[in-house]
């Protein structure tokens, strides 16, 4: 069971700088938003990419620094922007790249336990079906940023 546990570890380490492997799927660049205080909501967003002949699945995303996380999207309905939970999980399909962003899908961290820091990391993990738990570093963006190279 050791030399089982130690193989998992070795297949989750980053795969470079700021993305993240487990079995054919990979993370790029994962981030948030900095919070303000007394903030109860973070997003969270990332680059997967599934480098494998199946489909994969992320059930999942949490963070220690949160009570609860999900997948959610934003969606428009007629004038009204609407965000909406993301029941069942969402596919990431063979060979695609799938990417949580502003105003699209995205991971949505809830109750949290402390704010958000500019130019901090926070820890999270994403869940997939196949590939497992990866745990990453979310890198943390100015409020509002639109993408994780804003500055």
């Amino acid at each position: 069971m050791p030399l089982a546990a130690l193989l998992l570890a070795l297949l989750a380490i980053p795969a470079a700088a700021h993305q993240y492997k487990a079995g054919s799927i990979e993370l790029r660049h994962p981030w948030t938003r900095a919070t303000p205080p007394g903030a109860a909501v973070a997003v969270v967003y990332v680059e997967i990419v599934n480098n494998g002949d199946k489909a994969d699945r992320l059930v999942s995303i949490s963070s220690p620094l949160a009570e609860a996380g999900g997948i959610h999207e934003t969606k428009m309905d007629g004038d009204v922007m609407q965000m909406r939970r993301v029941e069942g999980g969402l596919e990431i399909p063979p060979g695609a790249t799938v990417a949580l962003k502003p105003g699209g899908i995205h991971g949505m961290l809830t109750k949290l336990k402390q704010s958000f820091v500019l130019d901090s990391t926070v820890k999270a993990s994403f869940v997939f079906e196949k590939a497992g738990t990866i745990e990453v570093e979310l890198v943390v963006e100015k409020i509002g940023a639109a993408s994780s190279e804003e500055r």
